[in-house]
């Protein structure tokens, strides 16, 4: 049960802390009460101390699921902001059950204010580097509506790389899907980019709206406003090269 060199143990409070929204306080009476179990053995004190990776923990009569990590999916409504400051009002965090806030949430990206759909919310810092890194090319594909017609100077202009003031963008993939509307695919993700390259052209994004990330689509069951655990086989669509 204790690793004898006293590696990767924790108090049995703060393992159960750390995947649930029971208090310490909370935690320690449940002991007292003889509801926590690890193994089958019930726990005695809370500062006990066990490996999380390899012990069975039941409270209560259930048995606690240790998750290393949250990844959640979010679609993404107008009104919100892709910050994780606790002062501002209408977070994307605010759109998350309090279930999943014992972990330290952030956007997986950024999303404007007044663009809405897919998000991903996560507490994995590595899996964020690689989903939004330049050189890991996870292409990301809009869904905009512009106030004057999209024109095929636009389309062209895209698949070259538009050049904005400060930096050259990627070759983006522009798909002309009626007069005003179009998909756009990019595979970076710059400030305002989208609406700055149409810019370009003299154009002004009315309506931004992400519908993929990697090869997962915004998945059909979450309405705008909702979210969800993603799924393993979700998270491997995000990071599939093709």
């Amino acid at each position: 049960m204790i690793n004898k060199a006293g590696e990767s143990l924790k108090r049995i409070d703060k393992i159960i802390s750390e995947q649930t929204n029971y208090s310490r306080k909370d935690i320690k009476k449940l002991i007292s009460q003889g509801l926590v179990f690890v193994n089958g053995i019930m726990v005695r004190k809370p500062e006990e101390k066990y490996d999380d990776e390899k012990s069975l923990i039941e409270i209560e009569g259930k048995i606690l699921e240790i998750r290393r990590h949250i990844y959640i999916l979010l679609n993404k409504p107008k009104g919100y902001i892709s910050t994780t400051d606790k002062g501002t009002e209408n977070t994307v965090l605010d759109l998350v059950d309090d279930k999943y806030k014992i972990k330290d949430l952030f956007p997986a990206g950024r999303l404007d204010k007044d663009t809405t759909g897919l998000m991903l919310i996560t507490d994995d810092g590595e899996f964020c580097h690689n989903i939004l890194s330049p050189k890991k090319h996870i292409k990301k594909v809009y869904e905009v509506t512009l106030d004057i017609p999209v024109t095929e100077s636009m389309k062209r202009g895209f698949k070259k790389g538009v050049l904005l003031k400060d930096f050259e963008c990627q070759s983006a993939e522009l798909e002309i899907t009626g007069k005003y509307t179009c998909l756009v695919t990019i595979h970076e993700g710059k400030y305002h980019q989208i609406k700055r390259m149409f810019g370009c052209y003299g154009a002004k994004v009315i309506e931004l709206n992400r519908l993929c990330m990697g090869n997962l689509e915004l998945p059909k069951d979450i309405k705008i406003g909702e979210s969800r655990e993603a799924l393993k086989e979700e998270l491997n669509m995000i990071t599939e090269e093709h």
